[in-house]
């Protein structure tokens, strides 16, 4: 008989101790060691299930079929271009995001989708099939009393939470595609500890990966996050997947962002943009577009920047606010840019420029519920609070890009062309941007430029009525 084992495994990084540590000695995290129950196997007795069993023959390249690169298409384009163009058979993909925020829906789409293509296996163990199936009446067109619903035949929902029942339907429908909401509910019968452990989420995804790998299905994993916004359980279940989803957006906003964190099949940073509505996750296929359709136009605090996500250029307005301070130290707020960032550009406007900001609450936005983490908004950001301390408007049809350096000057960024016929295809007729290192380099026409060494000169040219 087996005996049991208390041990404390780290959360982060899945490191095991024997005995309760406030701080993770491995990775640093504070708090993060649980309690888990684990069993010892007899002397001489491995009760530990190791998945399907395989028998491997290595294989010379010649050997190997030329359809390696196939993918499995969709016509959810904003999910494909996040992927790197469809589904890779054989690939393990974890899509992770806050609850609520319609990961169950987008993937209850993708399982629509792929079943007209080839068999699908839904494995949910957090709703029962009549739940799902009513989120899936939803996401259908609105249908007629002469046009009954139908669904796809080769679609099949299953309300299981052991991986060893999985992997028997799995061996008995022989799907396609395989989705498993969630992986923290999953859980292995050989472990002793509950579902949703390091232990637990480490041994089911590895084995989940083993038979993805076998059999060439696809498999997506849902994943909860926690309240800092990362995907819960040990950061190697991020190492043992293929591709790593995150579906972003501000529960006050329909929109929703989804990010690939890590692709071995396509680019990293590349983002689909969704509205959720009632019908589902409907695609935004021109975000810049959307995102400044409520603009206002010439209003103090607000500037457009071009900014860069994966291979796609996205046009989006960011807002700043100064404010007479009521208490001893000025407030800095930000929301959808990185506070230090923010901290960066006010020191430098202080400083360089001599705006005085100490006595100024600032308060900076990105609309639409982006987050914006690249310099090349510094320059758009640093427009923003000048016009609003100001009370000058950024004039109306400009673009503004570059980074700001800590004395002032502007420095170039990635792919300035492409931001640039980004902005001249929605219309605006003219950028800030900083000098050309090489004077060589083709630039779009149909948009007037203006090239700037310093913050101060850019700001002289964006603002309306400045000197």
């Amino acid at each position: 008989m087996s005996k049991l084992h208390t041990q404390f495994v780290c959360q982060e990084c899945g490191r095991i101790s024997i005995n309760p540590l406030g701080k993770c000695p491995q990775c640093g995290a504070w708090d993060s060691m649980v309690e888990e129950v684990v069993s010892l196997p007899e002397e001489g007795r491995d009760e530990t299930w190791h998945g399907p069993e395989r028998v491997s023959r290595p294989l010379q390249l010649n050997e190997i079929t030329d359809d390696v690169t196939e993918r499995f298409p969709l016509n959810l384009k904003e999910f494909a271009r996040v992927l790197g163009g469809g589904v890779v058979p054989g690939s393990i993909i974890l899509v992770g995001g806050d609850p609520g925020i319609g990961k169950s829906t987008l993937m209850l789409q993708v399982a629509l989708e792929m079943a007209a293509k080839g068999r699908v296996l839904y494995v949910s163990g957090e709703e029962s099939e009549r739940q799902i199936k009513m989120r899936a009446l939803r996401l259908l067109p609105p249908q007629t009393a002469s046009q009954p619903v139908e669904f796809p035949e080769s679609l099949f929902l299953v309300t299981e939470t052991s991986l060893e029942a999985i992997i028997q339907h799995v061996q008995d429908l022989k799907p396609s595609l395989l989705i498993v909401d969630s992986i923290q509910t999953t859980y292995q019968k050989g472990l002793i500890s509950n579902a949703g452990s390091v232990s637990q989420v480490r041994e089911c995804a590895a084995n989940l990966r083993e038979l993805a790998k076998q059999s060439g299905m696809a498999v997506f994993l849902i994943g909860h996050v926690t309240k800092e916004g990362i995907i819960a359980g040990p950061r190697v279940l991020e190492h043992i997947v293929d591709t790593v989803l995150q579906l972003e957006g501000d529960r006050f906003q329909s929109y929703r962002l989804l990010r690939s964190v890590k692709n071995r099949f396509g680019p990293t940073s590349e983002v689909g943009v969704f509205q959720m509505t009632e019908q589902g996750m409907q695609e935004v296929l021109n975000p810049s577009e959307v995102f400044l359709a409520e603009r206002l136009a010439e209003a103090p605090g607000s500037a457009i920047t071009v900014t860069m996500e994966g291979t796609r250029p996205l046009l989006v307005e960011l807002q700043a606010l100064t404010s007479p301070t009521n208490f001893g130290n000025a407030r800095r707020t930000a929301n959808g840019v990185d506070l230090n960032r923010l901290l960066l550009v006010i020191a430098v406007l202080t400083r360089r420029l001599g705006l005085t900001l100490t006595d100024q609450d600032v308060f900076a936005n990105v609309i639409g519920g982006l987050m914006i983490d690249e310099p090349a908004a510094d320059l758009t950001l640093a427009a923003c609070i000048a016009s609003s301390f100001q009370d000058k408007p950024v004039k109306a049809d400009l673009v503004l890009v570059g980074e700001v350096g800590l004395s002032g000057e502007l420095r170039w960024v990635s792919q300035i062309p492409t931001r640039l016929r980004e902005a001249a295809k929605l219309g605006f007729k003219g950028a800030v941007i900083p000098h050309r290192r090489n004077q060589n380099e083709k630039l779009p026409d149909g948009i007037k430029l203006y090239e700037t060494r310093s913050l101060r000169e850019a700001l002289k040219v964006a603002l309306i009525n400045s000197n």
